[in-house]
């Protein structure tokens, strides 16, 4: 099997002008945005390749040939049908996510969310004027039933409507929820009038020993609304698409979304991400396995040369949640310890996200992508770890 992720060399990976490749200069090794370092899948390549000979790079159809791709996938995949009659194109996963929550709340409503968890969650929330209610993921960084009931209640205070945006898999701590789980936010929320928005962009990035299960394919999700994007797991992300979903009794809820709302998505993003749906099942599966082994011996290069940080191996996402709190660290300018991110950027010429960012929680954490080769993750745990000496 070819792993993906030792086809290109640094020096090839180096010629992109993406931001992964273009924020820092070139002595710093990227190891920070959700960005994979791969070639495209073939399928990808061909589909998007053909549509720009043709010059068909017109405006997108906001049809159903997307969300069938996806029925497709999601049948081989979790033995799940998405409700293609149900679903709408919007302009990605964070665009979707903010014309649900105008569908279920108003302005100074609450939406819960559950921190440490993928910025934008906050920066979108405040743009669309709705207050942020936290529930904080437990020690084990797992969904808390009773910090969730708690900020259910809080959230429904006064008779407000109120929603919770959930991230699953969940961003950055890899965790894959599990049925019960699923289950306790179901029950929850029905209990309190709390409408369930979920992000499910990583989930086709899964692990073996986890089970991904859609939200809507759970008993009570009835009433759920969903965002998907093919655009994580292929590598995607500039050729901008994703689909939203409802489950059976929130469709009169979809279908009050205005029509521009999916006119920001890209005709050639539909392109590529169905062809990536119908057709990148393959290469996916070898991506997968590059990052499966990634993942442990992220675990191995830890405990031989940064044995303080503390790292929970992840159940899916590409992205690993590192805790460095334990690391004797410089003084920061603030009085404390320095945030480590800026340690390893500093000192070590590895970049990688300051956990700060990610809100309550995350502060003295780093996020590192392990989407990336070998030998480049192992160069960067031995700068991070001589970044300390």
């Amino acid at each position: 099997m070819v792993n993906p992720l030792q086809t290109l060399s640094l020096a090839d990976l180096r010629r992109r002008t993406s931001e992964k490749w273009r924020r820092y200069p070139p002595d710093v090794l990227p190891l920070w945005v959700a960005e994979m370092d791969v070639p495209l899948a073939e399928p990808v390549a061909r589909a998007l390749t053909e549509a720009v000979a043709l010059g068909d790079t017109g405006y997108p159809v906001n049809g159903t040939d997307y969300t069938a791709a996806l029925a497709g996938f999601a049948r081989e995949r979790w033995g799940w049908t998405p409700p293609v009659e149900q679903s709408a194109l919007v302009p990605d996963v964070m665009l979707g996510v903010v014309e649900m929550l105008k569908l279920v709340t108003g302005p100074g409503d609450a939406v819960v969310i559950n921190p440490p968890v993928y910025p934008p969650f906050f920066g979108f929330v405040w743009g669309g004027e709705r207050r942020i209610v936290e529930a904080r993921l437990s020690a084990e960084y797992r969904l808390d039933p009773d910090a969730l009931e708690r900020a259910f209640a809080e959230a429904v205070a006064g008779g407000r409507p109120a929603a919770y945006l959930l991230c699953s898999p969940h961003n950055p701590t890899g965790t894959v929820h599990t049925a019960d789980e699923l289950t306790m936010v179901i029950e929850l929320a029905d209990r309190y009038g709390v409408r369930v928005v979920v992000d499910e962009i990583h989930a086709p990035l899964v692990y073996p020993g986890a089970v991904f299960r859609p939200y809507l394919s759970m008993p009570g999700s009835e009433r759920g609304l969903v965002l998907f994007s093919a655009s994580k797991a292929w590598n995607l992300a500039g050729v901008k698409a994703a689909v939203a979903m409802a489950g059976p009794e929130a469709g009169a809820d979809l279908a009050r979304m205005p029509k521009v709302a999916g006119d920001g998505a890209s005709h050639l993003g539909v392109i590529a991400h169905t062809a990536a749906l119908r057709h990148g099942g393959p290469w996916l599966d070898e991506v997968l396995a590059g990052l499966d082994r990634n993942r442990r011996l992220l675990g191995d290069l830890l405990a031989e040369l940064l044995p303080e940080v503390r790292y929970r191996v992840p159940e899916g996402t590409y992205l690993a949640w590192l805790d460095c709190r334990e690391l004797a660290l410089p003084e920061g300018a603030a009085g404390g310890p320095a945030d480590p991110a800026e340690v390893f950027l500093e000192r070590g010429r590895v970049a990688v996200v300051s956990g700060s960012l990610f809100g309550t929680g995350g502060a003295g954490y780093v996020r590192f992508n392990l989407a990336a080769s070998p030998e480049l993750i192992t160069e960067a745990v031995r700068r991070m770890a001589a970044a300390l000496r």
